[in-house]
Order: structure tokens, then sequence, then C-alpha cells
């Protein structure tokens, strides 16, 4: 009896550990790529690479011109933030790799203000504005974002550069104006300070 049990009981152990890799995947993964299909409940999710990409100074390339209606009603321009560093989060309410990152983006963007550095996000796929005024209420967001529900903003950074392409995805733009960092992941302070400490600390 013992030897039929043991292989009775082998493919349900080998489905569980599938399973349990499969939420493990889950948890760790970011939301869909950029592009215009509509988020919710239903959003597909895909892996984060992790990966955060420079351009050295001389191959950067400038921001696209971006303005548009914030999710405050007010009207919002990225250039009117050159001369500073931007920290620019695409970030949607639904997604929870970005309420889990949303504390830590307030919290560097609160120490690096008096630095000459400005947050921005882009908040994306919310079809109206309540719930993404609610994430920023709950998370106390003290910088402005862009509302664009269907990604059009996203698409304006051209291909081929450091081009937002996921949700979440953070984007750190020189004083120059000009696209210096990409991270196609959820960020903590540690990650955040890595890749936007030495922008800050140019010349």
């Amino acid at each position: 009896m013992s030897p039929t049990r043991a292989v009775r009981r082998t493919p349900l152990r080998g489905a569980m550990a599938l399973a349990g890799v499969a939420v493990s995947a889950l948890a760790l993964s970011a939301c869909s790529s950029g592009g215009t299909s509509s988020g919710g409940s239903g959003t597909n999710f895909v892996g984060g690479s992790g990966e955060i990409s420079r351009a050295a100074k001389a191959d950067r390339r400038p921001a696209p011109a971006i303005t548009g209606e914030a999710v405050d009603g007010k009207q919002l321009n990225l250039a009117d933030y050159k001369g500073k560093v931007v920290v620019l989060n695409v970030w949607g309410s639904w997604c929870a790799p970005c309420r889990a990152e949303a504390p830590h983006l307030v919290k560097v963007a609160d120490d690096t203000k008096a630095k000459g550095v400005e947050f921005i996000g882009i908040n994306t796929r919310d079809p109206d504005k309540v719930k993404a005024h609610a994430f920023e209420t709950q998370f106390r967001v003290p910088y402005p974002s862009f509302y664009d529900p269907i990604g059009k903003l996203m698409l304006k950074f051209p291909k081929g550069s450091l081009n937002p392409q996921g949700i979440p995805n953070t984007l750190i733009i020189d004083r120059d104006g000009k696209v210096a960092v990409r991270i196609l992941a959820p960020v903590g302070e540690d990650k955040l300070h890595q890749a936007l400490d030495p922008i800050v600390a140019e010349k």
C-alpha cells in the first residue's frame, strides 16, 4: 500500500509545488506593459525585468513635450520643470506593485525636494479620476500626476529611447530636460536613490 500511496501523492505534490511557483511569480511581477489597453481587475500581469538603464550624458535624448490635465484638474506641463531633476513615475490605482512602491516614492520626494528634485506622475488606465484621486489621498502623494487614461502620453516617448515600457515604470530626467535613467520595475527607497543620486550630483 505504501508504494501505491506514494505514487498517488507525487502528482499532488508536484501540482502544489507548481502552484507555489506561480503564486510567487505573480507576487513579484510588475503590471502589464505600456500601451493603450484599459486596466482593472482583469489586467494581465507580466514579469518586470528590474533593470535600471542609464544613458551617458552625451547620449541622452530630450523628454517629449507633455502637457495636459492633472488628476486634481489643474493644467500640468513637463517643460515647466526644466532646470530641475524630475522623477517621472507611471502608475495606476488598480496596479498592486504601484500601491506597494507609492510610500517609497513619497518618502524620497520629501527627502530630495530641497536638492532641486521634483516628482511628477503619469496616472494611466484608470477609467475615471475618482480612484486615481483616492490613491493620491490614501498615500498622501505630495506631487501632481498627469491624468492619462488611455496611455497617450507614454506613447510620446520615441521608441529606441529610454521610453516607458510598463506599469509601474520610473524615468529620471536631468536638469537639461533629457531622460537619463529608466527603471522597469517597482522601486524602493534604496533602488530609487541608487538611480537618482548620481543625476542630482551632476554639475
